[in-house]
């Protein structure tokens, strides 16, 4: 394994022929990281609830103070390593390393979708896990950047909105959610992704990502239910041999805000634990909309594809069938 580099400006990948694919995560670092952890609200978990919860999963000398951040900032660490497998397919896929961007990073350079990102990607991954409240949103020049660059042939943009658990005063209605998930480190408000949202609002994406569901499972297993898919409608492949996803237990419903058809194709939905009352399974619905997908068209040449970023991650299982959909990604024609 080579050494690990930090904090150096990114070096530009030639064209080849192969996709050239980047991550943006669309957070602050320094706003998530410093979430008062006295907040019960919209933050994510200290490395302390996380090791508590997953004893002894982290009880280990990599995971003691000495070696690795604790407080939320450890848990933000945790996100960036568990993409690191999804690296190494896509690398020796294309031939080119996947670059890593953030909003705004540890060492609080801001740094915004333009030229510099996306002169070298062919496919750039928009990961979601923004709050809300730290009001992360598109400018004008971010969106200007992206529709020209989708012009080009052989872009694809991933945008992958996460969950809004709790986005109700109806405290009632949290407790349900809460007990649906069954995560402890998931408060009973956490609404993610306002940066995404600004940017399928731009860009005219009829999506809007809501709730945070638990995929049901097979009878008498822990294992996930299987993906309910749609290969006639599948051209670019993207679910080629991707029986599952991965056992996120409050993964989002992409919710269409306009008509299916042939410029907004539903891939692949996941049924939702019946055991469980939820709102969602109460109005009468079983599955959500797990893998959307925006052929091109009009004067978009690229494609836009919508899945959670946790299918990115080696954090929530799934990850030989993963594997298949992470090769289709950096593979796709």
């Amino acid at each position: 394994m080579s050494a690990r580099t930090y904090n150096q400006d990114h070096i530009p990948r030639p064209a080849d022929g192969r996709r050239r694919i980047g991550i943006y995560w669309a957070w602050s670092y320094p706003w998530e990281a410093q979430r008062d952890p006295a907040e019960i609200y919209n933050r994510f978990s200290t490395i302390t609830e996380v090791r508590n919860a997953a004893w002894p999963a982290y009880e280990t000398p990599d995971f003691e103070s000495a070696n690795f951040l604790q407080g939320i900032a450890g848990t933000l660490e945790l996100f960036h390593r568990s993409t690191l497998a999804f690296q190494r397919v896509a690398g020796a896929a294309t031939g080119h390393p996947v670059a890593v961007f953030q909003r705004v990073d540890q060492a609080g350079y801001h740094l915004p979708i333009d030229e510099r990102i996306l002169a070298d990607t062919d496919t750039l991954m928009v990961f979601g896990l923004d709050h809300l409240l730290a009001g992360q949103e598109a400018d004008a020049g971010e969106v200007d950047a992206l529709r020209e660059w989708l012009r080009r042939d052989g872009t694809c943009l991933l945008l992958a909105p996460h969950h809004d658990v709790g986005f109700t005063d109806d405290l009632t209605q949290r407790q349900t959610e809460y007990h649906h998930h069954g995560d402890p480190l998931v408060p009973r408000q956490q609404r993610f992704s306002g940066y995404t949202r600004s940017l399928m609002a731009a860009l005219d994406v009829p999506v809007h990502n809501i709730w945070g569901l638990r995929p049901a499972v097979v009878a008498d297993t822990g294992r996930i239910a299987p993906l309910t898919r749609f290969p006639d409608l599948d051209r670019p492949g993207l679910l080629d041999n991707v029986t599952t996803l991965n056992f996120h237990p409050h993964l989002p419903h992409y919710q269409l805000t306009g008509p299916e058809s042939d410029a907004v194709r539903v891939l692949g939905r996941q049924r939702v634990d019946p055991t469980r009352p939820h709102p969602f399974t109460d109005a009468g619905d079983t599955e959500f909309n797990a893998v959307i997908w925006l052929p091109p068209g009009g004067d978009r040449a690229g494609d836009i594809v919508l899945v959670d970023s946790t299918n990115f991650t080696t954090l929530f299982g799934g990850t030989d069938s993963l594997r298949n959909l992470w090769h289709n990604l950096a593979t796709m024609k």
